[in-house]
């Protein structure tokens, strides 16, 4: 049985607009830069303003709001469906859409440095290289050399099983092989340079090394520790260990200490140098510097392309302006043009609305940690949460977290992930609300004082936290160590 009936929904609808807003905030400045290029190579309407603007102002500026774009564009969509005669063509060749226009923010624009390239040899052509000069290897054992070094992992372990790679070798490279002589050239690299190259586990790859050591008593009962007892090593058994081996405490620390000094991520580093080749470049998107008793802000350069509509798209808009209103391919060839304008304005605007939340963001966390960026003592961190920065923004949480996961800023004390400023609050026996960041420092300080022979238990740790006035509970102490990345009492212990 058919009828009608009216019913009320809350839906939430996501713009195209809004969605690139939102992905435009989670980009990095360092990749920024290759998300702009691809956008003119998709909108040939948009492009990079040869002007030069070192020397002007940035606008930080609210744009226009997302909300009037969108009504604009359903409108002029309908009208462009229907090829209707009041194409406004001045709107979009009047030339007052100025990117870079002064507003009342005084601060100065970052130089817009290149983007710092690292440069070296990776260890993978360094492995290479040392395969050229293997003379006695056949063509057919060179490839398959070849490929097992290009399956190496960044830190120089083999992690795939020989069994499928003797299937990618038939696969990828029609290379007929077993298990056999896969393991046999695998044993070749790994008397290459560095040493422990090719290992399959922490295990072999410490063996390795040690067999690349002058054989003495020590290195040789180090050797025995990895091969016979390594489960008992890595849980810090050191009473088994030295009652297995028969040995005295003093000749186990120095075993231990032959194994402490062997290298774990051998790919990590050139044997050449020994300096790592393995290199990640933070582009900070803020500085924030003290200058004359107050703190400023500036926004990397990188954060402010000069971007502007293309001359030559205007001149094509006024071409097919005079052109016949009532011919149908003339009205597809404005619309079209047109709906890239739009498409550039819209994506000048996201920039320029990008630029505006980061810096209002900054400012509110440089606001509220004012004292931190006096200081640079983690002990000046205020309690802060999503929440604060958003009330004093005006700014969703949601658009907050998504600036303070991904951007950096660099101050005198260090450069930090914005997220590093967030903590949440305890309070304390005197009812003063300190950052949990406060509590995870002294944690960390107490370890790092602490007799490292007798390492102290979660509840010794609960105890003296307790006697500094913070009055937390154990597990909540195990949470804060294992945040801090600092492992359990006996794994702590040393001799």
């Amino acid at each position: 049985m058919l009828g009608q009936r009216l019913s009320q929904k809350m839906l939430q609808k996501l713009s195209p607009q809004q969605i690139q807003l939102m992905k435009l905030l989670q980009i990095p400045t360092s990749l920024l830069e290759q998300r702009i290029k691809e956008e003119m190579e998709i909108n040939p309407a948009l492009e990079e303003n040869p002007n030069d603007f070192d020397n002007q102002k940035e606008d930080l500026a609210e744009p226009q709001e997302i909300k009037e774009q969108e009504d604009d564009y359903e409108n002029q969509s309908n009208e462009d469906d229907e090829f209707g005669s009041d194409l406004d063509i001045n709107e979009y060749t009047k030339d007052d859409y100025d990117y870079n226009a002064d507003d009342d923010y005084t601060g100065r624009q970052e130089e817009k440095k290149q983007m710092p390239l690292t440069v070296g040899k990776s260890f993978h052509d360094y492995l290479l290289e040392q395969l050229a000069l293997q003379n006695e290897l056949s063509d057919h054992e060179y490839l398959i050399a070849d490929h097992l070094i290009g399956s190496l992992d960044d830190d120089g372990y083999l992690r795939r099983e020989l069994e499928a790679i003797v299937d990618d070798l038939a696969f990828q490279r029609n290379i007929s092989t077993d298990e056999k002589e896969v393991e046999y050239i695998l044993s070749l690299i790994q008397r290459f340079d560095p040493a422990g190259i090719g290992a399959r586990s922490l295990q072999e790859c410490l063996i390795l090394q040690l067999e690349r050591k002058k054989q003495t008593k020590t290195v040789e009962l180090a050797t025995e520790v990895l091969n016979k007892y390594f489960d008992a090593f890595t849980k810090k058994h050191y009473d088994k260990l030295a009652k297995a081996l028969n040995i005295s405490e003093d000749e186990l620390k120095a075993v231990l200490d032959e194994i402490i000094q062997l290298n774990p991520k051998p790919g990590g580093t050139n044997s050449n140098s020994g300096a790592s080749i393995s290199h990640q470049t933070i582009i900070p998107d803020f500085t924030v510097e003290e200058i004359g008793g107050k703190l400023e802000i500036y926004l990397n350069g990188k954060n402010a392309p000069d971007l502007r509509i293309s001359d030559s798209f205007k001149e094509m808009l006024v071409s097919y302006g005079k052109g016949n209103v009532k011919d149908k391919k003339n009205k597809e060839a404005v619309t079209f043009i047109k709906q890239k304008i739009d498409a550039a304005k819209w994506f000048i605007d996201a920039i320029k609305q990008r630029q505006h939340t980061l810096f209002a963001t900054m400012q509110a966390i440089v606001q509220f940690q004012e004292k931190y960026f006096f200081s640079g003592d983690e002990m000046d961190l205020r309690p802060m949460i999503l929440k604060d920065i958003a009330e004093i923004t005006g700014l969703d949480i949601s658009t907050v977290s998504r600036v303070a996961n991904s951007k950096y800023v660099q101050t005198e004390f260090g450069i930090f992930l914005l997220k590093y400023f967030f903590s949440e609050s305890l309070q304390t026996d005197s009812g003063e609300e300190v950052s949990t960041r406060e509590v995870k420092k002294i944690l960390s300080d107490i370890i790092e004082n602490e007799e490292k022979s007798k390492p102290k238990s979660d509840e010794d740790l609960t105890e003296l936290l307790k006697e500094k006035g913070y009055n937390i509970a154990r597990r909540t102490v195990a949470k804060y160590r294992e945040q801090l990345n600092i492992p359990v009492a006996r794994l702590r212990k040393e001799l």
